[in-house]
């Protein structure tokens, strides 16, 4: 009987080496989709102005308004601040902004360092207005954002590296600036933002993930932005 040969293993085909070229194409398509991507968010970050209803001056007004004829009582000035928006932004007919006038949806924040508890009145891609404060005081980090903030003070009083921000004053913190700040006992506040909102999110966020783990919290603050955001969405409001 004749001896049978074993089979020889197939070479395996030698893989071609990669040229440069293809590397320098690559790289040459993530830099343009990063410059692309870039002069996207500049083109946007330069037209943000058109999409704002809300404004400062008006907020303030409103804000000192309320102070006047509810001295001392935050849920008095809480219900004059919505029945003049609701009344100054109706709600029924083509709304040019989606309010949240459910002022007992109030939800724990937690954020550099500092609690409190806030009631979302408006939420969007380009503003917020909230009402913020505690009983207890705090003091925390202002965070670093892309868009500025006007805290109105309603009752009590916020130091930020400088006391003296009372019932009707502004702290105004313009968008890439951040200081310490402390709201002492029954501190409360009108607070408007106006810029690109989500992207404020990931600091009001962060506390829960790494200290608090308060995940109930958590899921509320997400359902209730979210819901308003696609609200206004809804309603041609960016």
């Amino acid at each position: 009987m004749g001896k049978i040969q074993p089979e020889r293993p197939h070479a395996t085909p030698e893989q071609p080496p990669t040229k440069p070229q293809n590397n320098f194409t690559k790289w040459v398509t993530r830099i343009a989709a990063l410059l692309l991507l870039a002069a996207t968010f500049t083109w946007l970050d330069g037209i943000k102005d058109r999409w704002y209803v809300l404004e400062p001056k008006f907020l303030h007004e409103l804000a000192q308004e309320a102070i006047s004829i509810s001295p001392n009582d935050p849920q008095g000035m809480i219900s004059h601040i919505l029945t003049n928006l609701t009344s100054t932004y109706p709600q029924l007919d083509s709304p040019s902004i989606s309010l949240n006038v459910n002022a007992s949806e109030w939800v724990f924040n937690n954020a550099g360092g500092a609690m409190g508890a806030m009631y979302i009145i408006h939420a969007s891609i380009t503003e917020y207005l909230i009402i913020f404060g505690t009983p207890l005081g705090t003091e925390g980090h202002t965070g670093l954002h892309t868009a500025d903030d006007y805290f109105h003070i309603l009752v009590g009083e916020q130091w930020a590296f400088r006391p003296g921000y009372g019932p009707g004053d502004v702290h105004f913190l313009p968008r890439g600036t951040a200081k310490q700040y402390k709201m002492h006992e029954g501190c409360f506040a009108l607070e408007y933002a106006r810029g690109w909102i989500p992207l404020m999110m990931p600091f009001g966020l962060a506390d829960t993930f790494t200290s608090t783990l308060d995940l109930p919290t958590l899921y509320h603050t997400v359902r209730i932005t979210g819901r308003e955001m696609m609200k206004n969405l809804l309603v041609g409001k960016i």
